[in-house]
């Protein structure tokens, strides 16, 4: 079960920093569209970070994601000890409003690939971000959340919400 969760850890902390969403006419890329939602600077703290990551020691997480679809996050444990996570990432809309599809590929500190689903709220001032994501590639047995099952699917359900992350913008 340690093993999963470690695994279940590198697949959320390098997913859960890219948060990408997407204008309706997007396909994950930028050129000369509107700015995708997820650019900028982003928190998660406190009881906004996943259970899954407060149960392995992480407290917060920083993360900065740029219009040219590259990104950087910053995680901490207790002890104030960080790792950077830097790839780049595609997002689409998915068929439920609002929410997006997003692939990160990780290229620091180790190649990986996650899927996972996110959704910017708009309407709050700093806006606030749901992400949800897991590692897919080296496979480590997770099935990644979807669109149409919602925030919480992850593993078909099997995690309920351990596995979702809240950020907030920083201005």
């Amino acid at each position: 079960m340690k093993r999963y969760l470690n695994w279940l850890l590198v697949a959320v902390l390098s997913s859960a920093f890219i948060m990408s969403a997407c204008s309706k006419s997007d396909s994950g890329t930028n050129n000369d569209k509107e700015q995708l939602p997820i650019v900028g600077s982003w928190l998660s703290e406190g009881q906004n970070v996943a259970p899954l990551l407060l149960a392995l020691g992480i407290v917060k997480i920083e993360a900065q994601f740029n219009d040219d679809n590259t990104y950087t996050v910053v995680s901490y444990d207790t002890s104030n000890a960080m790792v950077t996570y830097e790839g780049t990432y595609t997002a689409e809309e998915s068929s439920v409003d609002d929410i997006y599809n997003i692939t990160i590929n990780q290229s620091k500190p180790t190649a990986l690939t996650s899927v996972g689903i996110f959704m910017v709220d708009d309407t709050k001032d700093p806006r606030e971000m749901t992400y949800e994501i897991v590692q897919t590639q080296p496979d480590i047995g997770a099935t990644p959340p979807t669109a149409e099952a919602g925030f919480g699917s992850t593993n078909g359900g099997a995690l309920g919400t351990w596995n979702v992350q809240k950020y907030v913008e920083v201005k």
